[in-house]
Parts: structure tokens; C-alpha cells; sequence
């Protein structure tokens, strides 16, 4: 049974196994390549990921020792409130059809980061940050998986492989970012945009180059 919020902090929780949810307990957000590991509250044994497992409380049943906990449980076991929260709530929070409403370009772009595999995201440079990159799951996710700030990234247009002939890539110093295109037209617009973006430019006619 879940602990009481009484009881929070005093006994150890159950552990929910990694495997037996799909996405963040907290924010339903779905753990994936790019949303990184699973953590676990160690106040209500919960899975959630990292953006909800962000806070530190004293737990009894610990010694007292500071323990990474949730979001809900932060504010149960601390008595903090939400005002400290909205500082919190950053750039990842715009919702996906709120910017791709009113984007420079936005479609679904295949990512790649380091070695992992291929994923699908949406991504999106909005008009109010012509110079940052939003990636979401879907279309009507509510917040980004990731934002890349495009300033000062070097462009890198080469396939990399037969596979994905449509890809390019991102490079800054030790982080590199991939994407592939499902069509060269499509590569085109993206990098017409990214290119004037890395050298801190936006596109001078704010034509929507919105790709269904």
C-alpha cells in the first residue's frame, strides 16, 4: 500500500519497479532515449524522471540524511509551496502547439544523440527564440524533451550514412546533435534556418516554412 502522507519520510517505501511503468509517475512524461533515466523518490518509492526527482528532504527513516525525493513529496515532507516552484518551471515548459503555432519551422525530424538510436521528435524553432531549437515528443506534447540553444554551433550538412541520405549535423565543442530529414527539400529548410540561427541571425521573411 502507498505510504500516508503522515507517514512520509518516517517509513521506507515500496519500490515500484523500473519495469512496471512506461513513463514519469509524476508528469506522465514518457522515459524514453532522450528523457534519460528513471529515478525513484525515496520518500514514496514512486518512478519519475529527472525534472521531477530535482529536489532533496530529510528522511526519518534515513537518519534524517538528505534523499532525493519528488516534486509532491518535497513539498509534503518540507511544507514548501509552489511560489519557490515557478522558478523551477523553465524553458521546457512551453507547450508544443503553442509554439509550432507560430514557428520559423517546425516538423518531425529523426535525433540522434552520441551513440544511442534513431528517435523520431518534433522540432521546433519558435519566432519568439529564432535561435533555439525545441524537440518534443509529438505535436501536442505539453513540454520539450530537450532545447538546443543553435548559437555558435558549427553545421555539418554531410550524410552520415546511406541510410538516413537526408541527415546533418550539430557540432559545439564535446556536444554533437544529429538529425536526418525525410526528404532533401525538407533538409534544405531546416538548414536554410539553422545556418542564419548559428550565426545569430533570424530569417528575414517570417514565411512559415510549417511542414506537415
Amino acid at each position: 500500500p502507498l505510504l500516508q502522507n503522515a507517514e512520509l519520510g518516517k517509513r521506507a517505501p515500496r519500490w515500484i519497479r523500473d519495469n512496471e511503468v512506461t513513463m514519469c509517475m509524476k508528469c506522465k512524461e514518457p522515459f524514453n532515449a532522450l528523457t534519460r533515466r528513471r529515478h525513484h523518490c525515496r520518500a514514496c518509492g514512486h518512478v519519475v524522471c529527472w525534472k521531477c526527482s530535482d529536489y532533496k528532504a530529510h528522511l526519518e527513516y534515513d537518519g534524517n540524511k538528505l534523499n532525493k525525493v519528488c516534486k509532491d513529496c518535497y513539498h509534503v515532507i518540507t511544507g514548501c509551496t509552489d511560489s519557490e516552484e515557478k522558478k523551477k518551471k523553465g524553458i521546457l515548459e512551453i507547450e508544443s502547439a503553442e509554439v509550432s503555432g507560430n514557428s520559423v519551422i517546425c516538423s518531425f525530424l529523426q535525433y540522434m544523440e552520441k551513440s544511442k538510436p534513431w528517435q523520431k521528435a518534433w522540432c521546433v524553432i519558435p519566432k519568439q527564440e529564432a535561435l533555439v531549437l525545441y524537440m518534443y515528443g509529438a505535436p501536442q506534447d505539453v513540454k520539450a524533451l530537450a532545447t538546443i540553444p543553435l548559437l555558435g554551433y558549427t553545421v555539418d550538412d554531410t550524410p552520415r550514412s546511406a541510410d538516413l541520405p537526408h541527415s546533418f549535423k550539430l557540432t559545439q565543442s564535446k556536444s554533437v546533435h544529429s538529425f536526418a530529414a525525410d526528404n532533401e527539400e525538407l533538409k534544405q529548410k531546416w538548414l536554410k534556418v539553422i545556418h542564419l540561427a548559428v550565426k545569430g541571425e533570424t530569417p528575414e521573411c517570417q514565411n512559415e516554412l510549417q511542414v506537415n
